[in-house]
């Protein structure tokens, strides 16, 4: 049985590229999502956090409206006790009863005077809190709304894209084992290290994709000749020659085009 063919550095290199043209194709996806993903995570929270505000409001409501009937009723109570009184001050033997009576008469009108103006007060937080109501109630609706809106456009979005990211990333697994693992950790390490994620690029006009520093005319022949893999000094990218990366190229397109 023939020995398996051991991969050249024209072969890495490719295979290296067509890695890094697969993972900038789920890029431009994933930008295309850009921030609606956190903008519809951040308004789901702020529509939690407002229904949770609403829920405290109107237990907050309950216990005033509860606390206006326990001072009613300790008003009524007041009364029938002062009516008491005052029929048992018409039956005293002495002055001394008399005032006795009277003193818990007194006490029992400031018991209802204290009741009716805590009253007034809790119906003047009744008032604040139903403006507060109608106003949390009216910027959740306008929450709501955008987050619908938010939502239906990520969704129309990742239905256009989620089908494509799926396929490439499934794609991007079966590149990454056909390079030897100490490629592909070098390979992401510099995609995590580079703002864009090219962490493989062509030359152009005689610089690296996407740099301003020239590389030495000597430097671009061995990067030509592909017999090792050459990183650029600047940046630490992977480079390849134009003529390798249009090749790869206009082959990934092709397969794009069938994803």
């Amino acid at each position: 049985m023939a020995a398996k063919k051991e991969a050249t550095v024209e072969d890495k290199l490719r295979a290296l590229y067509d890695l890094q043209l697969i993972d900038s194709r789920v890029d431009e996806i994933r930008n295309v999502r850009g921030e609606l993903p956190l903008e519809v995570e951040d308004l789901e929270d702020e529509v939690l956090g407002l229904k949770t505000r609403m829920d405290k409001l109107k237990t907050d409501l309950e216990t005033i409206n509860y606390e206006i009937t326990a001072k009613k009723n300790l008003i009524d109570e007041s009364k029938a006790l002062i009516k008491k009184y005052a029929e048992q001050q018409k039956n005293v033997r002495n002055s001394r009863e008399f005032n006795s009576l009277a003193k818990e008469v007194e006490y029992q009108e400031l018991e209802i005077q204290l009741a009716e103006k805590n009253i007034r007060e809790f119906k003047a937080q009744i008032e604040q809190k139903k403006e507060v109501i109608a106003e949390t109630k009216e910027k959740l609706a306008e929450r709501e709304t955008h987050l619908k809106h938010k939502k239906s456009e990520l969704d129309a979005i990742l239905a256009e894209t989620e089908k494509e990211e799926k396929a490439l990333l499934e794609q991007s697994d079966i590149f990454e084992k056909q390079i030897e693992e100490r490629l592909v950790k070098a390979y992401k390490r510099i995609r995590s290290n580079v703002k864009n994620g090219l962490a493989v690029v062509p030359i152009e006009r005689g610089a690296s994709g996407g740099s301003f520093f020239t590389i030495p005319p000597q430097v671009q022949v061995e990067i030509a000749s592909r017999k090792k893999i050459i990183t650029d000094e600047h940046s630490g990218r992977i480079l390849v020659d134009p003529v390798l990366a249009e090749e790869e190229q206009e082959k990934m397109h092709k397969m794009f085009d069938k994803i």
